[in-house]
């Protein structure tokens, strides 16, 4: 048997929880008999698989209270653990909604007259998917869902940091026949993933550059396509002629929601030199008013650091920026208050790119605000990063924003807003640098990734082709 993993409570530091991983001869077999589900949940037919999506939904709204509370303990925090909830219910609606159209076969003619084109597409039988911590339940649907309605069948590996919300997951789709056999949620560390890699037709990961590497490596080996959502260190770029009162808000919710643990988390504000000052006392009125959900978890808007690890990795990015001539506005360290780690919403000035703050992934509500002199100077700032996930452009007119916006290497940008991906997720992008890999995860073709293309080319007349040779 595998040894027991202990899982820590983010809220009081307890370890009061346990998974046990299965064993990798055990995790085979779970995956060997989602394939042979996946042909009967294939030819459900699209309307079939639907149908089975919106019974799950139900029975998730019997649990919601149990999945609230799982994730509450997962996480530490109420607030954005409800909202994830309500993404993760949308998402199964809205894709419900667009999978009949985006799965029709299509018929046309060709360029040679006598022969006609009929196009259709297969599923890749079973697909893993590796989630991580910060938005446990969000994080690990937004590709299943999509993956299940192509017809394939899914075994998620959450991280082994949060997966209490596993268990009322799983009580739900026990109760819809059709798709228990076709989705599961498998327990376990990284050991439990690169076995998962070993025994699936396709990956898809989200996390770290450095895990995804290896993701990405061992598929490789197993010569199966991997999509790779990774670290970002998006940057914000405010020009002069921008609205301060709009930028400081959107930024600070862009910035520290979800106590800055996300991928897309605005980690870098470069502001225009002559609105630097004003900027930057905007941010910190607007920051200092922001409280952690502690003692009580409705106290506040901000809840703890979810990793243990990931506290340290914060301290470490202020600590260095601090020692290189950095200046802290507000908050500007960890705490730990009833066995939780905290930080408040942090604002540092006097930043450079020799700091880990302004060029590593800190995951952590630190706002390092940075001037620049011209907009090329802002340009290649942001751009001076090894990562390229989504930006943010403030200015006066949407023209003067997209002018910049259209010279940053990044997937997605937010025009006079942060962090739209968040929130919205019709638009099409793929990430630049170490930032991803793969097909967009966002609008129609996040489902056609886990479809094989195939064409029949069919001749409609008994004449010899013209190409042929001339056996007569």
């Amino acid at each position: 048997m595998k040894k027991p993993i202990e899982v820590r409570n983010p809220r009081t530091g307890k370890y009061d929880y346990v998974i046990i991983p299965p064993p990798p001869k055990l995790l085979a077999q779970q995956c060997n008999r989602a394939r042979r589900a996946q042909v009967r949940w294939q030819k459900l037919g699209v309307e079939g698989r639907v149908a089975a999506l919106q019974e799950w939904k139900q029975a998730i709204l019997t649990r919601r209270n149990k999945l609230t509370d799982a994730l509450v303990n997962d996480t530490g925090r109420l607030s954005i653990s409800v909202m994830e909830i309500d993404s993760f219910l949308s998402s199964i609606d809205r894709w419900c909604g667009l999978a009949p159209d985006l799965l029709q076969d299509s018929a046309k003619n060709t360029s040679i007259p006598f022969i006609a084109l009929q196009q259709t597409s297969t599923p890749y039988p079973v697909v893993g998917v590796i989630s991580p911590w910060n938005f446990p339940l969000l994080l690990s649907t937004i590709d299943t869902i999509p993956a299940l309605l192509a017809g394939c069948a899914v075994v998620v590996k959450p991280s082994e940091i949060a997966p209490r919300f596993i268990a009322p997951l799983t009580d739900a789709i026990n109760e819809v026949p059709a798709l228990r056999d076709v989705l599961s949620f498998v327990e376990g560390a990284g050991e439990t993933g690169a076995a998962l890699i070993e025994n699936v037709d396709l990956i898809c990961f989200t996390g770290s550059v450095a895990t995804g590497r290896k993701v990405a490596a061992a598929a490789a080996n197993k010569f199966i396509p991997a999509f790779l959502e990774l670290g970002g260190k998006d940057p914000a770029i405010v020009l002069e002629s921008a609205n301060l009162e709009l930028a400081t808000s959107a930024i600070l919710w862009g910035s520290v929601v979800n106590t800055g643990q996300s991928c897309l988390s605005i980690e870098r504000i470069y502001v225009a030199e002559s609105i630097f000052d004003k900027f930057y006392h905007q941010l910190v009125a607007k920051a200092h008013r922001l409280q952690l959900a502690y003692p009580a978890i409705e106290s506040g808007e901000l809840g703890p650091i979810i990793a243990e690890t990931q506290a340290g990795i914060i301290n470490e990015h202020i600590s260095d920026a601090v020692e290189k001539g950095a200046v802290i506005h507000c908050g500007g360290k960890v705490e730990e208050l009833g066995g939780g780690w905290w930080c408040r919403p942090t604002v540092l000035t006097q930043v450079n790119h020799t700091m880990k703050v302004m060029t590593e992934e800190t995951f952590g509500p630190i706002m390092p605000v940075m001037a620049f002199a011209t907009v090329e100077e802002a340009v290649n700032f942001a751009n001076d990063s090894i990562y390229g996930l989504s930006a943010a452009v403030f200015a006066e007119t949407e023209t003067e924003a997209l002018t910049v916006a259209q010279q940053i290497d990044a997937g997605a940008i937010s025009i006079n807003d942060a962090a739209l991906t968040a929130i919205m997720h019709e638009g099409e992008k793929n990430a630049c640098k170490f930032s991803g890999l793969g097909g967009s995860r966002m609008g129609a073709a996040a489902l056609k990734r886990f479809l094989r293309k195939k064409a029949f080319l069919i001749k409609t007349n008994s004449n010899q082709d013209p190409w042929w040779f001339d056996n007569k």
